[in-house]
């Protein structure tokens, strides 16, 4: 790229089929190229823990330049990537189509894909990130499993922080009897025929956390859907991968793009609108997996045709306008941004569609809260994720406003905690997904036909 070019930022496809792609010495070859560059630049030194753990790395060197770090302290810089992409989105300014071609998080995707190929997985992440088969197993014990993975159980929690790695403090998702999937068949919300907006149709993609954890955020979003005049249908094929990706299993991850893909497709055919209900998902469908598939026809159509839930309420009171009748949410709320939804490019829609609220004030917050997925309920993470999402927490407790929401419901739940170590109490009681409250501000309570966690203690 020439000097003072103004082209926008480009990502390469992935050519995980290219041997040459988990070849290891290619792969550390091309990561002393990037670090280098790293080292000259530290503009990302505060983003995570992994520029730290870098410029940590060659600071202490015996010449304080890479070429004295051994390339097998690279996997520690690696370990501590959550992949959320806040480097390449908001700091690197050496990103494609700039000659140096720099892509930090997908150079970590490869080194694990490598790593995964040579030495396999960990039994027990692997196990941990398979959302649908536990899904589908816990929500036929969900009081049982539900009271084992709560957080403060002695009995449970110090065997699956032994076990399992999983961090004994670390708050971790409830299990629902009945999917968001299964809520959705046995009723519709009425369709406002007098809305703005009526005439559109929304395949709404479940998202492995939303049928299985939380549907209750569907709930929300078929009833603001619905008062705003779209037609809704559920569907849920399997998950979108974003927990393999996270684990370097891109072929894993480009077989599930070429499923759901199939199977959303005959509704984009038929006029409907995707929307995905959490950032990651959304990332996945309109950006990670055309770079996997980057020839199939049917993945990019999916690609166009997708929006976030947030993004796409905003789209409505954009293009036809919102149906009346939202009232203030009394404390305001302070909202963060997901990381996955800042990397999808489209700006801060669910602080757009809060200030469609009228008379309620909103703090957004735009850092990331530490979590990572699955690789904040670790045990070697938690803490770093805590350290690392304490600005989010203190920003959360400073606002003072009646609601916390995050976009992540992972890393919503994650932030309350690092509220507690700020506050040294639980300041509220849950936290929010930005639809959940759009839907309050309308009236609209979900309650218990949203699908509340069964919490009754095992017998």
């Amino acid at each position: 790229m020439k000097e003072g070019s103004t082209e926008p930022p480009v990502r390469h496809a992935i050519p995980w089929r290219d041997p040459a792609y988990a070849d290891m010495d290619r792969v550390l070859a091309e990561m002393t190229r990037v670090f280098d560059i790293c080292h000259g630049c530290r503009r990302c030194f505060n983003l995570c823990n992994s520029f730290p753990r870098l410029f940590d790395l060659i600071d202490d060197s015996e010449t304080g330049e890479l070429d004295s770090v051994s390339t097998d302290d690279y996997k520690s810089v690696v370990d501590a990537c959550t992949l959320c992409d806040m480097c390449f989105m908001t700091k690197c300014p050496y990103v494609p189509p700039h000659e140096f071609d720099l892509d930090f998080p997908h150079l970590m995707l490869r080194y694990r894909a490598a790593e995964r190929r040579a030495n396999g997985a960990s039994f027990a992440v692997d196990q941990l990130t398979r959302t649908d088969r536990n899904g589908r197993m816990a929500r036929h014990v969900a009081p049982l499993a539900n009271w084992a993975s709560r957080r403060g159980n002695a009995m449970t929690r110090p065997a699956m922080e032994a076990v399992a790695g999983v961090h004994r403090d670390a708050v971790l998702p409830k299990f629902h009897r009945r999917t968001f999937e299964k809520l959705a068949a046995q009723q519709a919300p009425e369709v406002n025929e007098g809305a703005p907006a009526h005439g559109r149709k929304a395949l709404l993609y479940a998202t492995c956390f939303v049928n299985y954890n939380n549907p209750r955020i569907g709930t929300a979003a078929r009833e603001v859907l619905a008062r705003n005049g779209v037609e809704t249908e559920v569907l849920y094929p399997e998950c979108c991968g974003m927990p393999q990706l996270e684990q370097g299993a891109v072929d894993d991850v480009a077989a599930k793009a070429k499923a759901v893909a199939v199977a959303l497709d005959p509704w984009i055919e038929r006029g409907y609108d995707i929307v995905a209900l959490t950032p990651s998902c959304a990332l996945m469908l309109k950006f990670e997996w055309p770079l996997l598939a980057p020839d199939d026809p049917v993945v990019k159509r999916l690609s166009g045709a997708t929006a976030d839930v947030a993004e796409y309420v905003v789209g409505i009171a954009r293009d036809e306008g919102l149906a009346e009748g939202l009232s203030p949410l009394q404390g305001g709320v302070a909202l963060h941004l997901a990381c996955h939804a800042r990397a999808q490019n489209m700006g801060p829609k669910a602080a757009d569609m809060l200030r469609c609220i009228p008379d309620t004030e909103v703090t957004v917050i735009e850092r990331c809260s530490g979590h990572g997925g699955s690789w904040g309920i670790m045990k070697e993470n938690f803490e770093i994720g805590l350290e690392v999402g304490r600005p989010v927490a203190r920003r959360a407790a400073e606002s003072g406003r009646s609601y916390v929401a995050s976009e992540c419901p992972l890393a919503a739940d994650h932030i309350l905690q690092g509220v507690e170590r700020v506050d040294g109490a639980r300041a509220h009681e849950r936290a929010f997904h930005p639809v959940e409250l759009f839907a309050r501000a309308y009236g609209i309570d979900v309650g218990r036909s949203g699908g509340q966690a069964d919490d009754r203690p095992s017998p």
